[in-house]
């Protein structure tokens, strides 16, 4: 049966079976070998409807039509001419204005092939219009979208909420911090590479000038402090808090900025519609995938495993960092936390680590896998974007990996730069 739902899904996704039949095929292969004759198919249906039956995975097509209706409505150049005020008199100001946006665009997204796609144009001609490399523009812009999926909200920590129990608001809060300390340190980087190559800086604007840019800008700024102030104050879920955002869009797109046509919201909600039909059959194979998987007791096989190596809670955690950062190569990030969230948190628990600390390090170490080869989406996506071969955008992303391992390393040896703020802010609760 181990066989089955390890070998057989590593085959059937060598061979290019798409991700929903390679989970349910070697899923069936496992539960008809295990059964035999005693086998009820009805199981199987009843199994992938419960893993779709959670309130909490509203949320996913939610923020996802939030965020193409921003797109749809131009807010994401409003986000990035903001963000170029506020910080183009540094040298390199629009790469940083780059990291910046992406940091804002993140409390409305949490995806970051939605922001490498949506902010990802505007960036990247903005900044070869202010005589930037192009290798540096896209890599920047690359490495900033990961930005996304840690600062709140985010996609992935609600497939891991869903998938481990943990409180989607308290990994909503767990990124706050680590969100920043990327965007501090890509900033830095930013700053090395301006001095080194002389890129331009935007003059100090006025007063007035920045008060214009804000006043352009303030309807798409708030929408972060919407969504975190009501969640973490208990107004709303995160659940309707994806709801509330879908809405606000809506308001701002086609009311305030009169920007948003009835044929382009009819064109985001198909587009979205598609998108979360691919994710739902995912979802209900790896409800069908998870549950053969704790039948066979594999779980428990690898957490004693694991337990072999040291009894050293942050040896076991390097370990599974490791693990996770070779799979993020391979595996779409929510594909991998379908898959291995159950499979880990049994090991997790057993060497007493945070999980909501374990959620954000294990989102960082897949948005990692998003900027390596050979599955990397964002290098597709940039790819596309910017008309570049496949291995340039390899080539000029690979440096800028670096800050993302760095704070990798930060949020593993100091916990509490993850869960300090959603301790402190649920504290009594």
């Amino acid at each position: 049966m181990i066989f089955f739902i390890t070998f057989g899904l590593i085959g059937l996704l060598a061979l290019g079976v798409p991700v929903a039949f390679a989970l349910g095929g070697s899923a069936l292969f496992g539960y008809l070998y295990n059964a035999g004759p005693n086998a009820v198919l009805s199981v199987i249906s009843r199994r992938m409807m419960f893993g779709l039956n959670n309130f909490l995975l509203l949320a996913i097509p939610l923020f996802i039509l939030s965020a193409k209706i921003m797109n749809s409505s131009k807010i994401t150049s409003k986000i990035f001419g903001f963000a170029h005020s506020v910080v183009g008199f540094l040298p390199g100001g629009l790469g940083h204005a780059n990291v910046v946006a992406s940091l804002i665009f993140a409390g409305m997204s949490g995806a970051a092939v939605v922001d490498a796609a949506g902010l990802g144009q505007i960036e990247l001609e903005a900044m070869e219009d202010g005589g930037y490399d192009k290798d540096f523009s896209v890599a920047i812009t690359a490495a900033s979208s990961t930005i996304g999926p840690i600062f709140p909200p985010s996609l992935p920590m609600v497939v891991f909420g869903f998938m481990s129990g943990v409180s989607v608001g308290r990994l909503f809060l767990g990124g706050v911090v680590p969100g920043l300390i990327m965007t501090a340190i890509l900033m830095l980087l930013v700053s090395w590479y301006a001095h080194r190559r002389g890129y331009p800086r935007l003059g100090l604007l006025s007063v007035k000038g920045l008060a214009k840019s804000l006043m352009d800008a303030i309807l798409p700024l708030l929408t972060p402090v919407i969504l975190l102030g009501g969640i973490w104050s208990g107004a709303f879920t995160p659940t309707e808090a994806a709801a509330i955002a879908v809405l606000y869009a809506l308001v701002i797109g086609k009311i305030a900025l009169k920007e948003l046509g009835f044929k382009e919201i009819k064109q985001v909600f198909i587009d979205t519609a598609r998108e979360t039909a691919v994710i739902g059959i995912i979802v209900a194979a790896s409800g069908f995938y998870g549950w053969i998987l704790m039948r066979s007791g594999l779980t428990v096989r690898i957490a004693n495993s694991l337990m072999t190596l040291s009894d050293n809670p942050l040896i076991i955690f390097l370990v599974v960092n490791l693990f996770l950062l070779v799979i993020g190569c391979f595996l779409d990030p929510t594909v991998a936390i379908l898959i291995l969230t159950p499979i880990l948190m049994p090991v997790i628990q057993r060497v007493g680590i945070d999980p909501v600390h374990f959620g954000v390090v294990m989102v960082l170490n897949l948005m990692i896998g998003l900027l390596t080869p050979p599955f990397g989406i964002v290098l597709f996506v940039m790819q596309q974007v910017s008309g570049l071969s496949y291995g340039r955008v390899v080539k000029a992303t690979a440096p800028f990996l670096l800050p993302l391992f760095i704070v990798l390393v930060l949020i593993v040896i100091f916990p509490d730069l993850v869960i300090g703020l959603p301790n402190l802010l649920y504290a009594g609760r």
